[in-house]
């Protein structure tokens, strides 16, 4: 064929339409549900829209007065009343994060000079010998002189050069000292915008209350939460968290609808504690850091060392923006299309699993529901086709008393192909027209080697076959093999497994393959202008049509023809009705 008629071909798979009430009712409700799923997924998850991330900014303002109340050790231990307002317990932090205090310890009147450090384990000492000069540990609060110093009546610990007197190691005031921080609020300022979609909003609407506060049901889009609801919407408790603080995260979800026909677009707060609450005291539990207030007194310079406790709130903005999108629904409808083969996958799965040996020996005997599915036997043999790679060790031989073929492929080893346990294959269906196939290309005769034509008059001989029958055969027409001894083996077969009758002598075998006359018709068949040949060359293009005939009616497929071997009585009875004028028979060569 021509180049360019290469471009104008068009191929296509073959279909097998199967006629079936219960195959063609599942497909369909197959592809019912596969369509309900597709269109339901379309219109929920809104897979018809172009999304795009949302890009925000957000401020917040924290709002309270809380009143702590200390005790101050130079005033006999008398309470001291303290107020706290948003430049007290608030601190800048960078990112969408806030920080409130809600607990705090305190070492007033500290400066830099010598003093004795905390005692620990690592600080304890009984004399110099214990401290090194100039050793500092990251732990420590200073730089060690290499003196061991007293700290108290009972304890002496290393002498430090820092700010003094030393911090001291002491868990927080539980309850904590600014335990009223539950009742603050914070306003939280959102914008966000979709530059792809052209849209900017916020979360604050101009109609607003400025008095109200966020409530789940009630009030799902005021921006102004109380603390203490934040934790119990997150299922935290307040009061225990703001003792050593914590993480809470304030969640801000955008999911906008920007179509003009269902426009939507109003944030979802949800709140989730962010820090591990589990961690033991060796794993530093909480949120804290320290901070410190610098001032002069008698012209030296002292600080007041805060370590506070509290808690940081991280504010996290995510969603999308959508927006109808012809492109986004085409490719939607096109990746779908594919889903619809699911049923044809699936229909195939059940003919293939109802059609094994494992269904067909166990579960069907058994399983009296399952009965119907045995028509799946049927439809698996119209659909699949059996196709076995051809071998040189390839063979299939059919015995008339079994209704199936056998097919051996391996080695013979000195065995004869009658003893040999092949595999059963089904019988095809006959195809009468396969018996004009042509036989397969035989070569030419040597020189020297003359054959005669010696037609079959009448029926098939009844009686045995020339001479004893081999061990080996079961009718008592076969002769022994005069190939040589390696492939001997190959030509030891039988018309039958148990010993009976041999299909020679049916009629059958005399009309479809030794009668002359239809011999001839099917050679002129393929070759209508060929002369009517006598002779050698007649007999041997008899001869091999004959063979063609018996597998073409005992085997049925060509394939399966092409690799079959013929009984030794049918062989030798078609080889005395066309015989070969001098030199041995060259016996079954493979095809491959």
């Amino acid at each position: 064929m021509p180049a360019g008629g290469q471009l104008c071909q068009y191929s296509t798979v073959r279909v097998l339409r199967i006629h079936s009430v219960w195959i063609g009712s599942l497909r369909n409700v197959f592809l019912v549900g596969t369509c309900f799923y597709i269109c339901f997924a379309l219109l929920t998850d809104k897979l018809y829209q172009r999304k795009e991330p949302v890009i925000s900014s957000v401020h917040a303002k924290v709002k309270g007065i809380a009143e702590v109340v200390e005790k101050v050790e130079d005033r006999a231990g008398k309470a001291v009343g303290t107020i706290f307002d948003t430049a007290d317990y608030t601190f800048a932090l960078q990112g969408n994060s806030f920080f409130v205090m809600t607990n705090f310890l305190k070492t007033e009147g500290q400066e830099q000079k010598r003093c004795p450090e905390y005692p620990t384990r690592k600080t304890l000492c009984s004399s110099d010998r214990g401290c090194k000069e100039g050793w500092m540990d990251p732990l420590s609060k200073g730089i060690q002189t290499g003196k061991c110093v007293q700290f108290n009546a009972t304890q002496k610990t290393c002498e430090v050069l820092a700010w003094c007197p030393a911090e001291a190691t002491e868990a927080p005031p539980r309850p904590a000292l600014l335990s009223s921080a539950e009742n603050f609020t914070v306003l939280i300022k959102n914008n966000i915008d979709f530059p792809g979609h052209n849209y900017t909003t916020r979360n604050i609407l101009p109609d607003m209350n400025i008095t109200c506060t966020f409530h789940k049901t009630q009030n799902p889009q005021c921006p102004i939460f109380r603390l203490g609801d934040i934790f119990r919407e997150a299922r935290e408790n307040f009061s225990e968290v703001a003792v050593q603080g914590g993480i809470m995260g304030i969640e801000i979800y955008w999911d906008c609808n920007l179509d003009q026909w269902s426009h939507h677009c109003r944030p979802k707060y949800s709140f989730r504690r962010l820090d591990d609450k589990t961690s033991n005291e060796s794993l530093f539990p909480g949120y804290n850091f320290r901070f410190a207030k610098y001032y002069r007194e008698n012209n030296v310079e002292k600080r007041t060392l805060i370590k506070v406790f509290g808690i940081r709130f991280d504010i996290l903005v995510f969603g999308t923006g959508g927006k109808f999108d012809i492109v986004q629904l085409v490719v939607y409808i096109g990746s779908t299309l594919s889903y619809f083969g699911l049923a044809t996958v699936f229909i195939d799965f059940l003919i293939n699993t109802y059609s094994n040996s494992l269904c067909r020996s166990c579960v069907y005997p058994s399983c009296k529901c399952c009965t119907p599915c045995m028509v799946n036997e049927y439809y698996y043999k119209k659909k699949f086709e059996l196709i076995v790679e051809p071998s040189a060790t390839l063979k299939y031989v059919s015995f008339v008393d079994e209704p199936h073929l056998r097919m051996v492929d391996r080695q013979l080893l000195g065995k004869s192909l009658q003893d040999a346990k092949g595999q059963p294959v089904p019988r095809p269906g006959t195809d009468f027209a396969a018996l004009s196939t042509p036989p397969l290309p035989d070569p030419q005769p040597r020189a020297g080697e003359g054959e005669e034509l010696q037609p079959l008059r009448g029926a098939p001989a009844a009686g045995p076959a020339d001479g004893p029958s081999p061990g080996w055969c079961r009718c008592g027409r076969c002769r022994p093999s005069e190939l040589p001894e390696p492939r001997r083996g190959l030509e030891e077969l039988c018309c039958r497994r148990a010993p009976g009758p041999c299909i020679t002598s049916s009629p059958l075998f005399a009309t479809l393959v030794l009668c002359p006359r239809r011999l001839r018709l099917l050679l002129l068949h393929r070759e209508p202008l060929r002369a009517d040949d006598d002779g050698e060359d007649a007999a041997r293009r008899l001869r091999h049509c004959a063979y063609r005939c018996y597998t073409a009616w005992r085997f049925g497929a060509p394939d399966l023809a092409d690799f079959a071997i013929l009984p030794s009585c049918c062989r030798w009875r078609i080889r005395k009705a066309f015989p070969r004028a001098g030199g041995p028979y060259r016996g079954f060569r493979s095809p491959r």
